[in-house]
């Protein structure tokens, strides 16, 4: 599980592609005190396992699914990536639940100054998705905890400070990038949960037997 809080920008330094699967060489500083094999990464907010570190570079293995489902595919040799590992227990919880399985991807629209803050107009690939995004809720943008400023039927926004934009691949990003995009889980599970219910109810209704039969009325002396 992750916070949303990015920990640094690494580099994409080696992209082995094959048909629908990557290895991606990721280069970076902070993040390498203590990672180990094994570990999990958000890399643009894709939770990857951590498969070999060799100095200031680690590795992950991208499947199929993921290449599908998420902008990794976009990535090129010198690309910018979003990098947090796992939150540790002890450690605040700055942002909100993310667990790096993102929802799909979408595109930026546009992309506009406000005073000390820049605007980023996005449209999900996926409209479906409309449905968990709230305004004033949370969703995380290539893995940066976020909150929406506004929403239509077709696109959101958010508002970036200063801060986040230098050290988030925010800074990098230009009208028509396509970037990865997780809705907030709570609203999932709340959704999942109701239409379980739902159906649950409907099931037994349609297999409870009636109470009063042929076999009850004989019983009872009324036949």
């Amino acid at each position: 599980m992750f916070t949303g809080l990015i920990e640094e920008i690494g580099t994409l330094r080696q992209n082995g592609r094959r048909g629908e699967t990557m290895v991606l060489g990721i280069n970076a500083s902070r993040i390498m005190d203590g990672l180990q094999i094994g570990d999990s990464v958000a890399c643009n907010g894709v939770c990857l396992t951590v498969t070999t570190i060799a100095g200031s570079m680690f590795t992950v293995d991208v499947m199929p699914e993921t290449y599908r489902s998420s902008s990794l595919k976009e990535l090129t040799t010198g690309s910018p990536i979003n990098l947090e590992r796992a939150m540790i227990a002890n450690g605040r919880f700055g942002g909100h639940i993310v667990q790096g399985h993102v929802d799909g991807t979408a595109h930026i629209e546009q992309i506009q100054s406000n005073q000390n803050a820049v605007i980023f107009q996005i449209e999900p690939t996926d409209h479906d998705l409309f449905r968990y995004i709230i305004p004033k809720g949370s969703i995380t943008v290539d893995g940066i905890s976020l909150t929406v400023v506004s929403v239509t039927s077709t696109s959101f926004t958010i508002s970036i400070i200063p801060h986040t934009l230098k050290e988030t691949v925010l800074a990098y990003r230009k009208a028509g990038d396509m970037v990865n995009i997780e809705c907030d889980v709570l609203g999932k599970y709340v959704e999942h949960l109701l239409q379980y219910q739902s159906n649950t109810a409907n099931d037994a209704t349609h297999q409870k037997k009636p109470s009063i039969t042929s076999q009850f009325l004989q019983e009872n002396g009324y036949m």
